[in-house]
């Protein structure tokens, strides 16, 4: 199933524009979860990136550090087309780090555009581990929009107070959503690199979440419960339920304070029962799901859960001269912001 397969939440589309035109159109800026140390065998350097993803970024810096690849941390990955802030670690035991100039000179050199600015460093005690972060900041410029206005404010107003579904963004699926078809060739046997390894367990996943979201975004079940449910708690990973209906979870369900889930595939049964676990159980009975099944329990995954919606934080939008609207607003790690734009309409990049 791809994007363009996923129901909307909210209704048709309202909207077409394109994005990422240039790199400032996309800006993506990551929220920190703590402050550096201060002290420690590891700089913390806060780098503004043009152009440039991050697994490119860390080799700059390993080679500007002198030091291997796996000395180098970074909390998340960011696109290459847009202009990004996050940050990185480098372990330097005893050592003071070189000039960053030379690392801004490298990058310059390395062409196409790219550029790399060091904003900020400070020492720090342990590599920058990946998830470490609290959220991602967004702004971002939709050009050559089509659509009425009215509808769109609209829209954008519906996903301001109801949020959208938390699908996994197409990014996580490949070129073509080729990661896909690449996983079941690697569950039947197919041998391919370890980090490749990596992304495709993902999507495999990422691709049967989406399909028991999609079920339950055209049953009309994306954000409330169901009997059942396995909730989620706002702005963690932990889970608990199913338990019995009461006004007190429903409460806490408008406040947004807890979320539906979905099920991560792994080993182990299903921690849903009832509505809800039908609802799973037959959004992902077709051949290609129980392969994908098979596969990721044979990986040893285990069976974990997902938040169903997904609201943007302090969702903001202005219109610019002419046909261009700007948006604002902060996500959780692990959600993507062309999901948002998913819930407005088609938003392409240029050709």
């Amino acid at each position: 199933m791809t994007a363009i397969d996923l129901p909307r939440a909210h209704g048709p589309a309202v909207l077409s524009a394109t994005i990422r035109g240039v790199p400032e159109d996309f800006q993506v800026e990551e929220i920190d979860a703590f402050a550096p140390s201060g002290a420690g065998e590891h700089l913390l350097l806060t780098i503004e990136k043009r152009g440039m993803n991050t697994a490119f970024a860390a080799r700059l810096l390993a080679q500007w550090a002198g030091v291997g690849e796996a000395a180098i941390g970074y909390a998340g990955l960011k696109d290459r087309h847009a202009l990004t802030r996050q940050r990185f670690s480098v372990q330097l035991p005893g050592r003071d780090a070189p000039d960053t100039a030379a690392l801004e000179a490298a990058a310059a050199a390395s062409g196409a555009g790219q550029a790399l600015r060091v904003l900020d460093q400070a020492r720090h005690a342990r590599k920058l581990p990946r998830g470490a972060l609290a959220g991602n900041r967004f702004r971002l410029v939709l050009r050559e929009v089509l659509g009425g206005r009215d509808a769109i404010d609209a829209r954008l107003r519906d996903i301001a107070g109801h949020g959208v579904p938390n699908y996994f963004g197409e990014q996580r699926f490949g070129r073509d959503g080729a990661n896909v078809a690449n996983a079941l060739a690697m569950f039947g046997g197919r041998r391919v690199a370890r980090t490749q390894r990596t992304h495709l367990l993902s999507a495999a996943r990422s691709a049967l979440f989406n399909r028991v979201l999609a079920a339950r975004v055209r049953d009309g079940s994306w954000n409330r419960g169901l009997e059942g449910e396995v909730w989620m708690l706002d702005g963690s990973r932990s889970v608990f339920g199913p338990e019995d209906w009461s006004e007190a979870l429903g409460e806490r369900l408008d406040r947004f304070d807890i979320h539906p889930t979905g099920p991560l595939w792994g080993r182990g049964a299903l921690r849903s029962t009832g509505d809800a676990r039908r609802v799973e159980e037959d959004a992902l009975a077709d051949e290609q799901s129980s392969a994908l099944r098979a596969g990721l329990e044979a990986a040893g995954l285990r069976q974990e859960r997902r938040a169903t919606r997904l609201r943007p934080d302090g969702l903001g939008w202005e219109w610019m001269d002419g046909d261009a609207l700007v948006l604002e607003f902060s996500l959780p790690p692990g959600a993507y912001a062309t999901t948002v734009l998913a819930a407005l309409g088609e938003v392409r990049e240029p050709a």
